[in-house]
């Protein structure tokens, strides 16, 4: 198995990656093992995470299952302690745990809105906040990396909750990554931006019936995205892969799609240059048929 030389700086540390039982973060995990790093395989989901864990040890890596809710801050200030305690300086964290959340805006539950600021936004900044300031105490070349989105780019009808979420991911990368800079610090911060991939996360967890039980147009659309992905996604290992070679050579932009992510960053800025009214996007269109 062939690993980058910036891959291979990876060998013998230790990664902690939340979100870790399914979707991308699985596959992060298990690369992680591959590239010989021990890795703290964190989940709200302990049996997920115990699944990923034993498929390392399987093939001769080093992994601990935790069960984790990034959504609270107190557990990823413990995760930060045991990690650092048990395992010592953490050479990598990847701020993955993330959920979907379908729904018009204002028929979305409060508790369902929480969760999804929550857990996609608060679980990435308190993740930094619990693991960075040892990190950085450590002196040594670690990375950090944040789970963006293409959808950060722009906007799609009755995803405003989730896709919100990830403009706020986005900026808070790039505001982490200036303020390392301005210090001098030895630590990367990488946007991870994954194109349509084979995770699942519109099968699991939307949040569509909670918003509204009878609104078909967002069953038909999560059954659409779900089949689209499962037909036409990138494979979590491939994905994985790229992912982890772009943020081991320190790359801020870590994207799986590059000409899909460029040509929605160029709609974005000729959308922002023009004052445009938003428009719905041609993938999203099918909505209004409903």
């Amino acid at each position: 198995m062939a690993f980058s030389k910036d891959e291979l700086k990876l060998n013998g540390g230790i990664a902690v990656i939340t979100g870790a039982g399914g979707g991308i973060g699985s596959g992060l995990a298990r690369r992680a093992g591959q590239l010989g790093m021990t890795v703290i395989v964190a989940d709200i989901a302990i049996d997920k995470a115990e699944e990923v864990t034993s498929d390392i040890r399987s093939t001769g890596g080093k992994a601990e299952a935790i069960a984790v809710d990034v959504s609270r801050p107190e557990e990823l200030d413990r995760l930060a302690d045991y990690t650092f305690t048990n395992y010592g300086t953490v050479r990598l964290l990847v701020n993955n745990a993330g959920i979907e959340t379908l729904g018009f805006c204002w028929e979305i539950p409060a508790a369902r809105w929480e969760s999804t600021l929550n857990i996609n936004i608060h679980g990435v900044v308190h993740g930094v906040r619990a693991f960075a300031p040892r990190m950085l105490a450590a002196k040594e070349e670690c990375w950090i990396a944040n789970l963006s989105s293409a959808g950060a780019f722009g906007m799609i009808p009755t995803q405003a909750a989730y896709i919100m979420t990830k403009h706020a991911v986005q900026s808070f990368s790039e505001g982490l990554f200036l303020d390392m800079k301005l210090i001098g610090a030895p630590i990367h911060v990488c946007s991870v931006i994954p194109g349509l991939m084979r995770t699942g996360i519109f099968r699991n967890g939307s949040g569509a019936p909670d918003a509204d039980p009878d609104r078909s147009q967002l069953r038909a659309y999560q059954k659409a995205m779900s089949e689209m992905a499962r037909d036409y996604g990138m494979d979590i290992k491939q994905g994985s892969e790229i992912i982890m070679r772009k943020v081991a050579a320190g790359e801020f932009w870590v994207t799986t799609h590059p000409e899909t992510t460029a040509r929605i960053v160029a709609g974005r800025i000729e959308f922002l240059t023009k004052e445009s009214n938003p428009e719905i996007m041609p993938g999203s269109k099918h909505l209004l048929d409903f």
